[in-house]
């Protein structure tokens, strides 16, 4: 996520997030550069990105190195952020949190009394602008489509056998 810095500068920082209702939703300490940085304008710049295979030098020897090439999902979402105050909405945005990063459904569930509760900040992301991209190789001829997924697919690093399925291809058919 990128806010403007009181220097002039963006102000870039990783954050875990939920989509819940809509808007995005962090958590955060109740004091530092990005919240005030969101209290003195609150516009930001979100990116969400999936990286799947990198193309190496391995697939085609002969290539330049220039021609490398990275294939991905990615999600860039613009407008204006706000403090969730305490309350149902917090609570809310809370859970949706814990629940997307938990990933059991027995976990268990903020609520007001929770230390880390009162200790946290929530910020609320509105929308106002969202673009999103892949690029699966789509403008490679079938025949080099059908190549790179072969070479991906026998290459078995992190991210190739789902770039292969993404492309259209089914690995068992390679």
């Amino acid at each position: 996520m990128a806010t403007n810095g009181a220097d002039g500068y963006p102000y870039i920082t990783a954050v875990n997030f939920a989509y819940y209702q809509g808007n995005i939703y962090f958590h955060s300490a109740s004091k530092g550069e990005k919240l005030d940085n969101l209290a003195r304008d609150p516009k930001f710049c979100f990116e969400v990105d999936i990286p799947l295979a990198y193309l190496d030098a391995g697939f085609d020897p002969d290539r330049r190195i220039c021609r490398l090439h990275q294939y991905y999902h990615s999600v860039i979402i613009r407008g204006k952020s706000s403090v969730v105050p305490d309350g149902p909405m917090k609570v809310a945005a809370l859970n949706a949190l814990v629940t997307r990063h938990e990933r059991r459904a027995d976990h268990e569930l903020v609520n007001e009394e929770m230390p880390g509760y009162r200790a946290c900040k929530v910020v609320e992301i509105e929308p106002t602008f969202i673009s999103a991209k892949s690029d699966l190789g789509q403008n490679k001829s079938p025949e080099e489509q059908l190549a790179v997924a072969q070479y991906l697919k026998t290459r078995k690093q992190p991210g190739d056998l789902k770039a292969v399925k993404e492309m259209g291809f089914d690995p068992g058919d390679l």
